[in-house]
């Protein structure tokens, strides 16, 4: 196609030079510190980078665009209420390089396809809309008003309102999102994919149907009181850094940490907090005291092997290690539960999650004599066939031994943006409640569409062939963050229109449909005036709290608009005038949309009185007290199968993660220090071996192959890395594997792309 780069541009494959050392013992401290300062500095001058950083998760500063970790309710360190990635996160977002009409006019979009992601990413903010036209090799200035009209045209000439798919990122903030489900279902769909669908979405549907509530049931202060904490596929070092402080403090107060991984992980082994002279000049705080070393996709068999240890000690002892009130009182199922547990022989649950019995022993010993535990988790869980599964084992044990409904205690998912949660609560969902579209219907006045619409997986389908015809994404970067590059490629190119509400530029801008738009937004670091009153959002953290959000720096262009005012001024453009929804007043006046959200979603009652509060205010949550009424009373004890993952000759299963370097889709820079690998992405990491066994050496340059529903992938060119991980196991960067992992291949219930579990084979390329 004409104007477009080809396929083997989504992800350019050149080598940068890779250096290697050991793997750090530590992490945070100095470095972090002197890594922090040379991201910001490197985007913007010195007096612009103070004004933002010293109000960052400040009370009625500006909430960090990175992870959805919880601010301290009291006390607030004015030195720098964030962390090394947090630093980065806004350094990416306030820089002042600006990426302007010229550039656009010297790069094509079939150049700029074939640069890296880094490069991509660090051109600076977008500060004007730009289209592509159907056939053009370049983007082009246009205003606003006729971008508004383009997307309105293209809208309402489909045959259906299903034919468009709107998606939606986890930064987007609680006022932009209820304004664009509100203008997608006048519009006339439920189609609303959002990343909550390739992340957590096993953890809401696990969540739900056995406690009643999709989103974690503890606070930060259940932190400091708990006994024991389970970290289970999860990497705060790099990916919530801020979460260490909370560990660190717990440990301080007597709590153990139990870490459940396929790669012993350098946040989860010390840590320096770099605001403590003690821990600077010190050795820190050691954090893991039993580290389990789980093979990729072992966490089933590996939970039912300390259950069935535990119960091994209740029968000895009854009444000692399981809360039999609690059991009696608030759940169901516990006598298939038992007999379930009771069938499996504990020398394969051993084998099947590669971790011996003494080390499963001395895990039950720990969890035997503890009450207050909790349980935390990300995308090591997630996103594997058997996701659902995986956390409702976890949630098994948490309600065998009442650690539910009391402080000190709970689930603990860990969300990976700033408010995909508060998206979520906010409407953005494809199988939206009817109470919800009740309220919609009753508030504004017209008749919510009720069949449910796409998620991501079944939305890139439906784009592949061709009846999903116009694609609207409000922030992130859908090509790179979805599954199956190649196939979410081709879907995005048969699209009439694809439209981007974008800070800076990203390769779902590269790849396009016929035609193509970027909407340039405010950041949520700039300052935000309507009619000569300064704005201000809100989001909710990953445990439950809504709190405000105020932009503190000028914004770089008088072009850029946020995202309430894009909603907005898109719905004018696009939809018949309703009495009920003025537009023009809510993309301006933001406490206007808070009295929607107040009026038609449970939780916020007087809810401008409340966000304006220091700390905000904390939304219901019903597994946080021990109520189950919602799902009958009781919480539910699940049943769920040991996966088998059988390996064929020389295959082995991959699982991809994040570098130090980046979060999400968005790449800080070339480095992952924490893991001793530098400036290089295309690695594979592998057991020793394992790479014996293929006949490889250290720095061998490979292809990596999978086959799936009779469709070979390729992932070309990655060096090989020695490193400590289970035998078959090995570990990729995304999104470089992203083409690997197939469209069709998904969690059971969430349908959530198994990005955690691929299995790939390898050949040597001959350099």
């Amino acid at each position: 196609m004409s104007g477009h780069p080809k396929n083997n541009a989504l992800t350019p494959e050149d080598f940068t030079g890779m250096k290697l050392t050991e793997p750090k013992g530590t992490a945070a401290g100095l470095p972090a510190v002197f890594s922090a300062v040379r991201h910001i500095l490197d985007e913007m001058d010195p007096i612009r980078a103070t004004k933002v950083m010293f109000e960052l998760n400040q009370m009625g500063g500006v909430d960090c665009p990175g992870c959805a970790w919880p601010d301290p309710k009291d006390h607030r360190s004015k030195l720098g209420e964030y962390c090394e990635n947090g630093a980065k996160a806004v350094a990416e977002e306030a820089t002042t390089k600006k990426l302007e009409a010229d550039f656009f006019e010297q790069f094509s979009i079939e150049e700029m396809g074939q640069q890296s992601d880094y490069w991509i990413g660090k051109r600076g903010r977008i500060l004007q809309p730009m289209l592509l036209e159907k056939g053009a090799s370049h983007y082009k200035e246009i205003d606003w008003e006729a971008a508004f009209r383009i997307i309105a045209d293209e809208l309402n000439a489909l045959p259906t309102p299903d034919d468009a798919i709107f998606y939606t990122s986890g930064r987007t903030s609680n006022e932009a999102a209820y304004l664009y489900q509100l203008f997608v279902r006048m519009y006339g769909t439920n189609n609303m994919p959002d990343c909550s669908n390739m992340c957590h979405e096993s953890s809401g549907v696990a969540l739900i149907e056995t406690v009643g509530i999709g989103k974690g049931s503890v606070t930060l202060e259940d932190f400091y009181e708990t006994e024991i904490i389970l970290v289970i596929g999860q990497n705060p070092g790099t990916n919530h850094p801020r979460m260490l402080n909370a560990l660190k403090k717990a440990k301080r107060n007597g709590a153990k940490i139990i870490t459940i991984n396929p790669l012993p992980e350098t946040g989860l082994i010390r840590f320096k907090d770099p605001q403590s002279v003690g821990d600077v000049l010190g050795d820190g705080t050691a954090l893991t005291d039993l580290f389990l070393q789980v093979k990729i996709n072992g966490d089933v068999p590996l939970m039912k092997a300390i259950l069935k240890q535990l119960c091994v000690r209740e029968r000895k002892n009854p009444g000692t290690v399981f809360d039999a009130d609690f059991i009696r009182a608030k759940t169901n199922g516990f006598d298939a539960l038992i007999e379930d547990i009771d069938s499996h022989d504990l020398h394969e649950l051993s084998k099947a999650s590669g971790i011996s019995s003494q080390q499963i022993d001395e895990a039950a010993e720990m969890l035997s004599g503890s009450k207050k535990i909790i349980a935390c988790w990300a995308m090591g869980l997630t996103q594997h066939k058997n996701g659902v599964g995986n956390i409702q084992e976890v949630v098994n044990l948490l309600l065998l031994k009442g650690s539910i409904g009391k402080p000190g205690a709970g689930t603990c998912p860990v969300r990976g943006h700033s408010n995909v949660q508060g998206d979520r609560t906010m409407g953005i969902w494809e199988k939206p409640k009817d109470a919800f579209l009740d309220k919609l219907e009753s508030e504004f006045d017209f008749a919510p569409p009720r069949a449910h619409g796409l998620d991501v997986v079944d939305a890139i389908k439906r784009m592949h062939d061709e009846s999903g015809k116009v694609f609207f994404a409000m922030g992130g970067n859908f090509l790179s963050a979805a599954p199956d590059t190649d196939f979410t490629g081709a879907a995005l190119r048969n699209c009439s229109l694809t439209v981007h509400v974008s800070t800076k530029l990203n390769r779902s801008h590269l790849v396009t449909g016929k035609r193509a738009i970027i909407l340039p937004s405010l950041g949520r670091s700039d300052e935000d005036i309507q009619n000569g009153v300064k704005q201000f959002v809100s989001v909710e953290n990953s445990m439950g709290v809504v709190h405000s959000s105020q932009g503190r720096l000028k914004p770089l262009g008088k072009k850029l608009l946020s995202e309430p005012a894009i909603v907005a001024g898109l719905a004018m453009a696009t939809l018949k005038p309703n009495d009920k929804a003025d537009w023009t007043a809510l993309g301006s006046n933001y406490d206007l949309i808070r009295d929607k959200i107040e009026a038609t979603i449970p939780g916020f009652d007087n809810y401008n009185v409340r966000v304006r509060t220091p700390t905000g205010f904390e939304l219901p949550n019903n597994a946080r007290y021990g109520n189950f009424d919602v799902i009958g009373g009781t919480a539910k004890f699940t049943i769920n199968e040991v996966p088998k993952n059988e390996l064929a000759e020389n295959e082995m299963i991959m699982t991809t993660v994040r570098t130090h370097d980046q979060f999400n889709t968005t790449i800080y820079g070339l480095n992952d220090r924490y893991r001793g690998i530098f400036n290089e992405r295309r690695v594979i990491l592998m057991n020793q071996s394992d790479i014996d066994r293929q006949g490889l050496v250290k720095g061998d340059v490979v292809d990596i192959w999978n086959e799936h529903s009779n469709i070979k992938r390729c992932a070309p060119s990655f060096l090989v890395v020695p490193y400590d991980i289970p035998e078959q196991c090995t570990v990729t960067y995304f999104p470089e594997t992203n083409v690997l992992v197939p469209i069709d291949s998904v969690a059971v219930k969430s349908n959530t792309p198994t990005s955690k579990l691929v299995k790939i084979t390898l050949k040597k390329v001959a350099v």
